[in-house]
């Protein structure tokens, strides 16, 4: 094939014009950030966007007509061949470039997602290690407080006194500091005055690393959203791409294949082959968004009769009880959340906490909205695949990850209903077999699903 940049236009008029350039290596910068951005209330400026595919115009494309005249004059011919070779090469590399840049802009936020949820999960840590100090540097406290106490009932000095009768030490600082004074308690009970220092200490340095863990977090969490905003967008931006090619490139190869053949079919013959190919891909997808809607009134109406009948738990995928939530997958329990062994495999490890549960159901099989909602992310997230996340209002989401190439089933700021089909199951990202992983979201942080679900009558 000749490459289109080897040969002048005015010579052939093969070259891709101007305009088809624009069309086929767009520049244009996406302003879909700016809703997803007063979605997740993130401000993201200096956040690189993805470019957005768009609209290409029919004048730059051959029509049929030109392929026709084309075949009557061998130069022509030859110049509409490396023509329409350009145009098919040119699609293929925006779709494929879009694609790789929105698995890479993909992979940077389960990164930054990852990178942000460790630190929560440390902050939280921390300040539990705080609490059990101060609880220690409390009981330490009060053990010398008594101890205060008895040394008043043998004669003690007004100190002791004020210790055991008033109550007035504000918390364990106050008291310690009181008991600092008491040389008698010194020189009775050292060790437990010393413990009771060494333990509010203690829980000072830990309360404060925990305040810094928190500060880190908060940082983190504006990044994970940045990046998921960019993420959305590239991801936007390939899906674009992908359309662009379906909608032309079957007609360009069309026609290509018109202007190769030395045989006497017509060129009317290749345009009604082509047509009646698009006409079934149109069918198709009008009986798939057909099954689609249906899918989603009988889940709205199975949701209605199990609110009214109080509702009951499900065991099944897609059925909502009365709760208005539904099982997100028929599959069995293959792993739990939190913390697990890290498992390899020949390009990758697991995590060492695992976010979500895992269901098994095998490849293909549906994943349902668990409840209604906002779609806020649809597309390639890094270790979780092809991803899909819904915001349900009140500082809940549920995720969606692993799912097979080309079975997202919903677009980014598409209203969805409880057990409505979202997607297919499959087995991309990290992952070792065919698996829904299903998370759930609150106020930002993964909790874990099972009691979650188990307290809206669902088992998973």
């Amino acid at each position: 094939m000749i490459d289109e940049r080897t040969v002048e236009a005015e010579e052939c008029d093969c070259a891709p014009s101007a305009r088809e350039k624009r069309a086929l290596w767009p520049n244009a910068v996406s302003r879909r950030g700016a809703i997803a951005l007063g979605i997740l209330g993130v401000a993201a400026a200096g956040v690189a966007v993805a470019p957005t595919m768009p609209a290409a115009y029919a004048a730059d494309y051959p029509s049929w007509g030109d392929v026709q005249r084309a075949k009557s004059n061998e130069t022509a011919k030859k110049g509409e061949i490396r023509k329409i070779e350009g145009l098919i090469q040119g699609l293929k590399n925006a779709a494929a470039s879009a694609q790789q840049l929105a698995e890479q802009r993909g992979s940077d936020y389960f990164a930054a997602q990852e990178k942000y949820l460790d630190a929560a999960r440390r902050a939280d840590d921390l300040q539990a290690q705080a609490d059990d100090q101060a609880a220690v540097a409390k009981d330490a406290a009060n053990k010398a407080g008594r101890v205060a106490a008895q040394l008043y009932r043998n004669g003690g000095d007004n100190t002791s006194l004020q210790l055991f009768l008033a109550g007035s030490a504000a918390g364990a600082d106050d008291l310690l500091a009181r008991l600092g004074t008491m040389d008698k308690l010194l020189e009775s009970n050292r060790a437990v005055y010393a413990e009771a220092v060494a333990a509010r200490d203690s829980a000072q340095s830990l309360s404060d690393n925990a305040k810094k863990k928190r500060e880190e977090r908060d940082k983190l969490q504006k990044i994970a959203e940045q990046k998921m905003v960019a993420a959305q967008q590239a991801a936007d931006a390939a899906q674009a791409a992908l359309d662009n090619q379906n909608a032309h490139l079957d007609q360009l190869e069309g026609q290509l294949a018109a202007l190769r053949d030395t045989t006497a079919k017509t060129v009317a013959g290749y345009k009604a082959g082509v047509e009646a190919r698009r006409k079934a891909e149109e069918e198709r997808k009008r009986r798939e968004q057909e099954a689609a809607r249906k899918a989603a009134e009988a889940a709205r109406k199975a949701a209605e009769e199990a609110a009214k009948n109080g509702g009951s738990p499900s065991g099944g995928g897609g059925s909502p009880v009365g709760s208005g939530w539904c099982r997100p997958n028929g599959g069995w329990h293959s792993s739990g959340y939190g913390p697990r062994t890290v498992q390899c495999g020949n390009s990758y490890c697991s995590s060492g906490f695992h976010e979500g549960v895992d269901l098994a159901d095998g490849c293909g099989t549906n994943i349902y909205a668990a409840h209604s909602g906002t779609v806020v992310y649809a597309g390639y997230n890094g270790g979780y695949g092809n991803y899909v996340r819904i915001d349900h209002g009140g500082g809940i989401g549920t995720g969606y990850g692993h799912i097979r190439d080309g079975g997202i089933h919903v677009r980014y700021g598409q209203q969805v209903t409880v057990g409505q089909v979202i997607a297919s199951e499959g087995n991309t990202g990290n992952s070792f077999g065919c698996h829904l992983h299903f998370e759930v979201y609150v106020n930002g942080r993964t909790v874990n699903p099972v009691p979650f679900m188990a307290a809206r009558g669902i088992s998973v």
